[in-house]
């Protein structure tokens, strides 16, 4: 009988324990994984959203990027293949942007409709790719040396 007793106590301490577990878990992932809102998505919400932190992901339109290295201004417009919203951010781009690759931004929705970034990051597949003859290391460095000057 005192078995018994002891044995469905033990079960309950290690219910509780692995409950215990599972919401450390949950609580970790709920911090690191990047949810975002789609343009129709944030179209949708309307004035509701004007100035308050978002992030918005999709698509970058091809042959909507103007990047200006001397004030360090990127624009582009970001699509879901419905809507799409203008982006304007102050900063070099990363690395792999580049117009029709997924990306994800932070910041927020002005009044005027464009999308004010404090931060581009950009979405890629796991699979490498070796880079086409015409972006070696080499020219790539060379790209880069003269839009400094």
């Amino acid at each position: 009988m005192v078995i018994k007793g002891r044995r469905a106590w033990m079960g309950l301490g290690l219910l509780a324990i692995a409950g215990a577990v599972a919401l450390l878990v949950a609580g970790g992932l709920k911090d690191n994984v990047v949810f975002f809102l789609t343009p129709s998505e944030l179209e949708a919400k309307g004035a509701s959203v004007y100035d308050r932190p978002v992030r918005l992901g999709g698509q970058v339109v091809p042959e909507s990027k103007t990047w200006d290295p001397q004030t360090r201004d990127l624009r582009f417009v970001v699509t879901d293949g419905t809507a799409e919203i203008p982006v304007h951010s102050v900063g070099a781009p990363p690395a792999m942007f580049e117009e029709g690759i997924g990306v994800v931004v932070e910041g927020r929705l002005g009044s005027d409709g464009v999308f004010e970034s404090d931060n581009v990051m950009v979405k890629h597949s796991n699979e490498y790719q070796p880079p086409h003859e015409d972006k070696t290391a080499a020219k790539m460095f060379e790209s880069l040396v003269e839009s400094e000057d």
